[in-house]
């Protein structure tokens, strides 16, 4: 069996049997046709790099959409950042002077350019984030979410943890002013990129398809 991420996030476990490889990430491939909107382009232009936050399918209603619309706007203006935020499934909307509402933006092409990142925690945003080498507000919500949530607290990738059962506009605003300001978040997350960058996950797994079928 061929684990798709890498083990400087979760080394391998000692019990685990013969057979059981950690391969490193595989990372999606962007279409190359793909052209980021010019509105996308003049907001990061015209200011210091924002904070993305996203929350992918854990939220799909109306009224969870007007409700985190208006915590993560106001947590935003508490923390004193710019905010690009991507709608999701559950059409979030906080667009203002200060924060652009987008849709689907590839996270490679997206996360370099902000200053944090804000997610629920996916198995694929959270590898999106270490690959960009940017802080990190972990707001898990149900399934793996919250164990890769603590593997970013562990590692020290991360401000405090904000669970979204828990999540209020004054805990997200703390936790963003921390991932924006802490040195040693934003270089240990320099130094895992650095290290993920060297790693080539895909070739690890035709390796070993190839040995399996040799």
């Amino acid at each position: 069996m061929l684990h798709g991420f890498s083990p400087h996030i979760v080394p391998r476990p000692a019990g685990w049997r013969p057979g059981l490889e950690i391969c490193g990430y595989w990372w999606p491939q962007t279409d190359p046709q793909w052209r980021p909107a010019a509105a996308l382009v003049d907001f990061l232009r015209a200011g210091p790099p924002p904070v993305y936050v996203g929350f992918g399918s854990t939220m799909t209603s109306t009224k969870q959409s007007e409700h985190i619309s208006q915590l993560v706007r106001s947590a935003l203006r508490r923390a004193g950042v710019r905010g690009i935020v991507q709608a999701g499934w559950a059409g979030i909307n906080v667009d203002d002077e200060n924060t652009l509402t987008v849709t689907e933006v590839p996270h490679r092409w997206l996360f370099p350019h902000v200053a944090a990142v804000v997610h629920h925690c996916g198995a694929g945003t959270t590898a999106a984030g270490l690959r960009a080498g940017v802080p990190t507000v972990a707001v898990p919500g149900l399934g793996d979410q919250p164990f890769w949530a603590r593997r970013l607290r562990d590692l020290g990738l991360s401000a405090d943890t904000v669970p979204q059962r828990t999540l209020t506009v004054e805990r997200l605003a703390a936790a963003i002013r921390t991932a924006v300001t802490d040195p040693g978040i934003k270089t240990r997350a320099r130094r895992i990129s650095d290290l993920l960058a060297a790693e080539d996950g895909a070739a690890h797994v035709v390796s070993s398809v190839d040995r399996l079928l040799g």
